[in-house]
């Protein structure tokens, strides 16, 4: 079994795992996501500054500023004609949303009591941690032919540093249980697994030959998508 394949299977089990949890209200998952908000929103109360500090960093790599990223990539891939990256990026990042209502649909749990912020919609999974993890998986997928080895490892880190605080600012600011952005990281990487296998992207940046002639699209299919298809 592949990496990818691995960490989808454990994906796969987490989100289970958590649905299960709410949907049987097993006493265990209450407590643990209390024991997070609790100390988070007596601090918020106390710090107006800290509040609006998350608020702004949710909104700025929130999954709106995910969408018009994509919405630019979609614009370059046009221009290159790379039909499977515009098809990737709708599908990974444009109809991300639709999955998270789906999910929320079929949970439906409410927000924390002591919300910080305004948020919508129900609480499981958390839409925030779903989308930003499905977008900037999908943007490190595409953009890893245009970046040498130092640039990739650059922009997994800052990619994993975002995915990191969005889904910790949802918590901070008290509109998410803690098992609500861990849910939504799980689903937002098994629909980005999904339409990695079944899309198969090709780099913006294509291979080529010596004499600047394109290899051609089996060459340039993603790591990840060749792996996955194993």
């Amino acid at each position: 079994m592949t990496p990818v394949a691995a960490v989808a299977v454990a994906a796969a089990l987490l989100y289970a795992l958590l649905w299960l949890a709410y949907a049987l209200q097993w006493a265990w998952l209450q407590e643990v996501d209390d024991a997070a908000l609790q100390p988070l929103h007596d601090y918020g109360v106390k710090h107006p500054g800290w509040v609006q500090f998350w608020e702004v960093l949710c909104t700025v790599f929130g999954p709106a500023a995910f969408r018009l990223v994509g919405a630019g990539v979609v614009v370059a891939a046009i221009l290159r004609r790379n039909v499977r990256v515009i098809l990737f990026v709708v599908t990974a990042i444009g109809l991300s949303g639709a999955v998270t209502q789906i999910a929320k649909s079929l949970a439906d749990r409410p927000r924390p009591s002591g919300a910080l912020a305004t948020a919508w919609s129900s609480a499981f999974p958390s839409g925030h941690a779903l989308a930003v993890m499905a977008a900037v998986l999908a943007l490190l997928t595409i953009s890893a032919g245009m970046l040498g080895r130092r640039g990739r490892l650059t922009t997994i880190v800052l990619g994993g540093a975002v995915v990191l605080a969005v889904g910790a600012g949802r918590v901070v600011l008290n509109v998410h249980h803690p098992s609500d952005v861990l849910a939504g990281w799980a689903l937002g990487y098994l629909w980005f697994v999904g339409c990695l296998l079944v899309i198969r992207p090709v780099l913006l940046a294509a291979a080529r030959s010596p004499d600047g002639e394109p290899i051609g699209e089996a060459a340039d299919e993603t790591p990840q998508a060749r792996d996955i298809g194993r």
